[in-house]
């Protein structure tokens, strides 16, 4: 079958979200054909180019949601929107257009202002429920009255950034029952979050949205929901493809935590909150099937209304085998030795666990740390490594913490790829106890590659800890440095627990996080949606037989074979075919549609 897969900031780009997640899926289905339709964050994003894609990626549609306000801070040269997006931004809509646009923004712009605070100020349940509806109805007639406009018109990116649409948020802002947060807004605001609402809406003036490109496909797979799942909306509103979701972290939550951070006043921040929930809940209502990566994405996704008949837990895939050597070993690493390995940031919380190893050294007076991590991107990242190391001297006043002389250290911060630590593998063999100390997790990664290497773990309860870790590691609270160093200290003095824990941990993650898992669930997933969905019947039977009979899809494997396709059903709501076993009674390999629109 044809598989869309949409992605935003991700694959097919070398850097982004769930790159590795996407592409081992790519690889991992050989039986399938994908088409990419790629959002980018970035300018710096595109300039670092795409990983290698295998031949059965058909074809690949990219997109940017970044602006020349961005380029210009990260100091690049703008270069102006590609083609697939600039035409049609100089035009002007005539009377009736600009009556239907500024129709359709106002109502998307009203449910974005009121629809949270109207729900919130309603006494009763029933007429909370009445209101969230009411909120809910306004911004989807508002979304796809605007999607609808641009397919037919274009211009839509012009219009969203004119100074009707400012008018529109200034008048929503000062509504009767507007929240107070949002009532406060001035001028700059309505400014910024018109802007910010071209941006995130700039995938409904993609030329996506026809007969080859998202019409072409069998059903359309998310990487994540948000402005990624847009074009889905679209595809199944316009030519009803199933839309599947899958989210390995909550767009809507990393936009809370984000919004301290962004450059904008509360009201802006309040209104992009707003419009993001409502996305999430629309995204979430359409969708066939909904992939949460694990039970705490599921409770957010509940959380926004997502019904739980569609919701099926899928675990992001990891390769077991680059840690088979560590893990099928005897050796226990160092048994002394605490390894602590991830991005070096705030949320990692490394303060907290330098911290517990001053109490785990006063215990264990022989026990190590060892840090293994490069910084995070941006000047924040080596700030925070900085102050890591200036409170590691402080604590250690004795003893040096050089990175490159491992020794008598109690504390080194190394990066992974040094002759003392080749690669990731042997980082996790350097101790006898994997550390995670953050204070904001999803999924944890590199708990489950410690899990691989049948490590013993000691963890802060945070995001999906407790459910990737379930009961085989310790587990404590956040924040907290006396809890972790207690559990450090426990397992550091008993190797014989250590060990039941490290073959238990292995043995569950073997279980239930390997690649293998993961593209089994997604294989059954597939076959059900497309075996499920209503049949899609072409207009005509093509270009060379217009007054022939319809054919199931656009592309057809049979459009390449000679001969004629036997009468289509004439009812409407016939059973739908899947692209890949039309013809299959004749023998027809779906390669041969591959082949053909290469050959096109």
């Amino acid at each position: 079958m044809r598989i869309g897969l949409l992605t935003d900031g991700g694959y097919p780009y070398a850097t982004g979200e769930s790159r590795l997640w996407c592409d081992r899926l790519v690889r991992g289905l050989p039986q399938h054909e994908f088409d990419l339709f790629a959002l980018s964050r970035s300018a710096h994003q595109e300039q670092q180019g795409w990983v290698r894609l295998p031949d059965r990626v058909a074809r690949v549609r990219t997109a940017p949601l970044w602006t020349h306000d961005d380029e210009a801070r990260h100091g690049l040269r703008p270069r102006g929107l590609p083609g697939r997006l600039a035409t049609g931004l100089g035009r002007s809509y005539g009377r009736r257009d600009r009556r239907r646009f500024t129709s359709h923004v106002t109502a998307l712009v009203d449910a974005v202002c009121a629809g949270g605070d109207a729900a919130a100020e309603t006494g009763e349940d029933t007429g909370r429920a009445a209101a969230c509806a009411a909120s809910a109805d306004r911004f989807t007639d508002g979304l796809y009255g605007l999607a609808e406009l641009a397919r037919e018109r274009g211009g839509l990116h012009t219009a969203l950034r004119s100074e009707v649409t400012v008018r529109i948020v200034e008048s929503a802002c000062r509504a009767p029952g507007t929240g107070r947060t949002v009532h406060g807004a001035t001028v700059p605001d309505y400014l910024a979050f018109a802007a910010e609402l071209e941006r995130v809406l700039r995938p409904l003036s993609l030329d996506w949205y026809d007969e080859e490109s998202l019409g072409a496909v069998d059903l359309c797979h998310a990487a994540s929901g948000g402005a990624a799942a847009l074009p889905g909306l679209l595809a199944k509103r316009f030519f009803g493809v199933p839309l599947l979701v899958t989210e390995h972290g909550v767009p809507l939550r990393t936009h809370y935590l984000a919004a301290p951070e962004a450059p904008f006043g509360a009201p802006v921040r309040a209104l992009l909150a707003n419009f993001h929930g409502q996305l999430a809940s629309e995204v979430y209502r359409q969708a066939a099937v909904i992939t949460p990566g694990n039970t705490h994405v599921r409770r957010w996704q509940e959380r926004c209304g997502a019904d739980r008949a569609k919701l099926r837990t899928v675990y992001p895939g990891m390769e077991a085998e680059r840690f088979a050597a560590v893990g099928e070993g005897d050796d226990d690493g160092g048994p002394d030795t605490l390894v602590w390995i991830g991005r070096i940031e705030p949320a990692k919380d490394l303060i907290a666990l330098l911290h517990a190893f001053a109490e785990v050294r006063r215990a264990e007076p022989d026990a190590r740390l060892r840090i293994f991590g490069a910084p995070a991107q941006g000047g924040e990242g080596n700030t925070y490594l900085a102050h890591c190391k200036a409170l590691a001297a402080q604590l250690f006043p004795d003893e040096a913490t050089d990175a490159h002389a491992v020794g008598d250290n109690p504390v080194t911060f190394e990066e992974i790829g040094g002759p003392e630590v080749p690669d990731l593998a042997e980082a996790y063999a350097a101790g006898g106890v994997v550390v995670l100390s953050s204070v904001v997790e999803g999924f944890p990664i590199s708990l489950v590659e410690a899990m691989f290497c049948g490590r013993a773990t000691v963890s802060t309860d945070v995001g999906a800890v407790v459910e990737v870790i379930g009961g085989t590691g310790l587990v404590v609270p956040p924040r907290n440095p006396r809890a972790l160093a207690d559990a450090c200290v426990a397992l550091l003095r008993d190797p014989e627990r250590r060990a039941r824990l490290g073959a238990a941990a292995r043995a569950r993650a073997l279980e239930l996080f390997t690649v293998e898992q993961n593209l089994a669930a997604f294989r059954g997933i597939y076959l059900d949606l497309v075996m499920q969905s209503p049949a899609r019947w072409a207009a005509t039977a093509g270009p060379e037989d217009p007054d022939g009979p319809p054919r199931p899809f656009a592309t057809p494997p049979e459009a390449h074979v000679l001969g004629h396709l036997p009468p289509a059903p004439a009812a409407s709501g016939a059973p739908r075919v899947p692209s890949w076993a039309v013809g299959a009674e004749e023998g027809v390999c779906a390669g041969a549609r591959r082949a053909g629109d290469r050959d096109a």
